[in-house]
């Protein structure tokens, strides 16, 4: 049986963007984001890509807000017209969006060194809700920021990464997930029905199937994942057992090692 001691802080994404949505720009930030949450323990349970409308971004905030311990956002929230993350987050929490004089500070700074104008558009990036933290931006200086559990960064892939490891020590954590890949050179098809009963069997597992093809071959990558590192390796056992009893092979392996 699994330990019901075992809990990890649940987590959502929300991507915003117009941009995102009509394929002119690929998301690359929910992957990332993914993996850095997981290897943290902290469950990401929820992503979800949405447009450049104000109802839309309030509603989405209010509703990840409630339903997770976390909610981190990416995009809108540069110098131009469309970028409205801001003051749609500060009225999910009806908040006021204030210009901020540490983000006014840290700006004005970063453009003294430089020969780019400080204009009323890149001022806006000062702008933040009222009672938010802020969040560093060694790239570019304009910050992010944390109101309530939502926290806020940029879209462009590699400040958002910057801005992550800034506050990742401050994020709370849980047991990172343990994950078993069982390669089976059998179709899923054939090992459906002892996939699900050992997850049935193991309180806290589950199992997804992902088959592959070779030349002349083909088979089944099972990963089987778990909170409880005990469950989740005898789930594994059982389900590598249960496909030799079918005439297969099947071995076990850490998940992202080659098969």
């Amino acid at each position: 049986m699994s330990n019901p001691a075992i809990t990890n802080p649940t987590a959502a994404i929300i991507v915003i963007g117009d941009e995102i949505l009509s394929g002119r720009t690929k998301d690359k930030n929910i992957g990332w984001l993914a993996e850095q949450l997981n290897a943290q323990g902290i469950q990401l349970r929820e992503a979800r890509v949405i447009p450049d409308i104000r109802d839309v971004i309030i509603e989405t905030v209010k509703t990840m807000s409630a339903a997770y311990d976390l909610v981190f956002t990416s995009g809108g929230i540069g110098p131009t017209h469309d970028d409205i993350t801001t003051e749609c987050i500060a009225a999910a929490f009806g908040k006021k969006v204030i210009r901020h004089p540490e983000a006014e500070a840290r700006l004005i700074a970063h453009y003294r060194n430089t020969d780019i104008e400080f204009n009323a558009a890149r001022q806006k990036m000062a702008d933040i809700p009222e009672d938010a933290s802020l969040i560093d931006n060694p790239l570019s200086a304009a910050p992010g920021f944390i109101l309530g559990n939502v926290h806020v960064f940029a879209g462009v892939p590699s400040i958002l990464q910057a801005m992550f490891e800034g506050l990742r020590d401050s994020l709370p954590g849980g047991v990172a997930m343990t994950r078993l890949t069982v390669q089976c050179a059998i179709g899923e098809g054939s090992i459906a029905t002892v996939m699900e009963t050992v997850q049935a069997a193991h309180d806290g597992v589950s199992i997804g199937s992902y088959p592959w093809f070779k030349p002349g071959q083909f088979g089944t990558a099972a990963v089987v994942s778990g909170l409880d590192p005990d469950v989740t390796h005898a789930a594994a056992e059982a389900l590598a057992e249960g496909v030799r009893g079918l005439g297969a092979d099947a071995f076990i392996q850490p998940l992202g090692e080659a098969g």
